[in-house]
Parts: C-alpha cells; structure tokens; sequence
C-alpha cells in the first residue's frame, strides 16, 4: 500500500509539475513575443512617418515632382512657349536679312523722347494715312489703276513699317515689326487673286497692322488694361 501511494503521488505529481512548469514559462514567452510586436511596429512607424515627411525628400525628388505637376498643371504651355519663340527668332532673322538696317555700327540715336524719334514715329503714321487716301482714290483721283493707287496699297510695308523700325523701339515692338514686315507682302499679293481692290488690300494691311500690335505688345491684356486705368 505504501509504495502504491508513493507512486500514485508521483504519478499525479509529474503531470501537475510539468503543467505548471509549461505555465509558468508561457508568460515570459508571450511577453517576448509582445516586445518583438511592439518593436517591429514601432520601426514600420517609425519608416513610415520618415517617408512621409516633406524634409526628407531630396532636391532632385523635389525638383521632378514640380516638373511634373507644372505639365499636368499647363498642359502644353512649355511646348508652345519654346514654339514661339523659335518662330521669334527666324521672323527676326528674316526681317533682318531683307529689312533695311543702320549705315552705321555706332548706336542708334533716334532713342525715345529724342527729336528723331518723334519724326520717324510721326513719319510712319503720317505715311499710312496718305496712302490711305491714295489708295481710296480721294487724292489724284483716277478712274483707271494707276501708280498713285499702286503705291497707297503698299504705302503700309514701304513707308510705315520702314519708319517705325528706324526707332530704337523696345524688343516686342521691333518683334510685332518684324511679323508685319513679312506677312504684310502677302496680304498684297494673296488678297488681289481674290477681291481686286486698292482700297480693300489697304484696309486689310491696317488691320493687321494693329492685330499684331495688340498682339505683342499686350493691348488686351488684363494687366495691361489695369495699367491704363
């Protein structure tokens, strides 16, 4: 009986022993494992606010996210700018090619405020009204075409624009010259193939000639209208 009991005791002794050794390891255990947890949430966290953050992005991330949201932001208003002004500079050297330019290499004198400026300015507007009235036959009037009529449809290209770029005008001035300089002839020409008329090829010279002036030089503009006002 004796070594029955001692053995039963022994018997339920191992089990209960084993229980509450597993037992009492499984806290420290499951305590490391929340110490891990916590620490590798922490970190991804921690990375996250890192990659987040606007001090950490570089110059260059900076500089190519700006870029791209100034293309999705102007569409194609780089693309035409670039267009436009490449189309600037052959009308310019163009112009300059066949346009009459300075006898002399010393500056140009005829500077705003200055007397000769006042005369080539007064000269080209005066030319354009002469020609005008050349060209509607009021003055030498003529029931035939004659050289008189002839020279007031182009007096806009010959006197005029000639006139006006003698100045020592500003950059888009000189650049809404230049455009008149080389569109205007084909105005005359093209014009005539289909309404034959003196007085229409002058009119229509003129009106370009303000376009491309209010083109240019910003006439519509909503900060120009506020300058003027």
């Amino acid at each position: 009986m004796g070594g029955l009991a001692a053995l039963s005791s022994s018997s339920t002794y191992s089990p209960l022993a084993h229980f509450l050794l597993q037992r009492s390891r499984r806290p420290d255990c499951h305590s490391s494992r929340l110490s891990i947890k916590a620490y590798s949430e922490a970190e991804s966290e921690a990375q996250t606010l890192t990659s987040s953050s606007p001090a950490s992005k570089s110059p260059a991330t900076e500089e190519v996210a700006e870029r791209k949201a100034a293309g999705s932001d102007g569409g194609g208003a780089p693309l035409s700018s670039s267009l436009n002004k490449e189309i600037s500079q052959a009308v310019r050297k163009t112009a300059a090619t066949f346009a009459p330019r300075s006898s002399t290499k010393s500056k140009n004198p005829a500077v705003p405020g200055s007397t000769l400026y006042t005369v080539f300015e007064v000269q080209g507007y005066v030319s354009m009204a002469f020609g005008g009235l050349l060209s509607y036959n009021l003055i030498f009037p003529s029931s035939d075409p004659d050289i008189w009529r002839l020279m007031g449809m182009w007096s806009v290209w010959m006197f005029t624009i000639p006139s006006l770029r003698a100045r020592d005008c500003s950059s888009k001035e000189k650049d809404a010259l230049n455009y008149l300089f080389l569109g205007i002839p084909l105005i005359n020409v093209l014009l005539p193939l289909f309404w034959k008329s003196f007085a229409a090829v002058w009119t229509a010279d003129v009106v370009a000639f303000f376009v491309t002036y209010a083109w240019k030089l910003n006439w519509l503009s909503p900060d120009q209208t506020t300058t003027k006002n």
